[in-house]
């Protein structure tokens, strides 16, 4: 594998194309879902796979986000995005300790080779700069993804954002201690 370079992301070298070879691709076969209070692994079967329309979308997201002096950071192997976090530092929670982890991806040929644990603790260290004391992560319910949340450190979330939490209600809600 060619060597992977960690760049934060600006206006000057992300653009609308920047993702679009990036491979959003998941065959999901269980997820986290509550059930009386009680999360369990549930049986499920569909597949999460974007269009070049989604690539694009989540672009435009992070130029919007960039424009609005949030942080952003890519994985680049041979000219390629392989992997993206999006930190947003607009703060929230009842002590305002919270940033939300926004995006965060890894190209499904790349998976499960250390840039995810890269780019988060790029994201850590962002997060820290906004002044947060915590990173909150709405995650996919995925086993896998829950599973890659959990390797990191993270936790259920002590406080919900409701906003995050209605937008996706299938999602964990999880959160990072940045300074334990």
């Amino acid at each position: 594998m060619e060597e992977i370079e960690y760049v934060k992301l600006s206006t000057e070298n992300f653009c609308m194309n920047s993702l679009n070879n990036f491979k959003r691709y998941q065959k999901v076969t269980r997820c986290w879902r509550k059930h009386n209070d009680t999360y369990t692994l549930t049986p499920v079967s569909y597949t999460e796979d974007w269009s070049l329309l989604e690539l694009r979308e989540v672009a435009e997201k992070i130029l919007k986000a960039l424009c609005s002096g949030n942080a952003a950071f890519g994985a680049v192997c041979g000219g390629e995005i392989i992997g993206f976090a999006l930190i947003e530092r607009e703060s929230f929670g009842s002590e305002n300790q919270y940033v939300d982890l926004a995006e965060f991806y890894v190209s499904a040929p790349f998976q499960r080779k250390g840039i995810g644990k890269k780019l988060f603790g790029l994201s850590c260290g962002a997060a820290k700069e906004f002044g947060a004391k915590k990173l909150y992560i709405s995650a996919h319910s995925a086993k896998e993804s829950i599973a890659a949340y959990r390797s990191y450190g993270c936790v259920s979330a002590l406080e919900i954002n409701r906003v995050l939490a209605e937008k996706e209600p299938c999602d964990l809600q999880l959160e990072f201690d940045l300074y334990k």
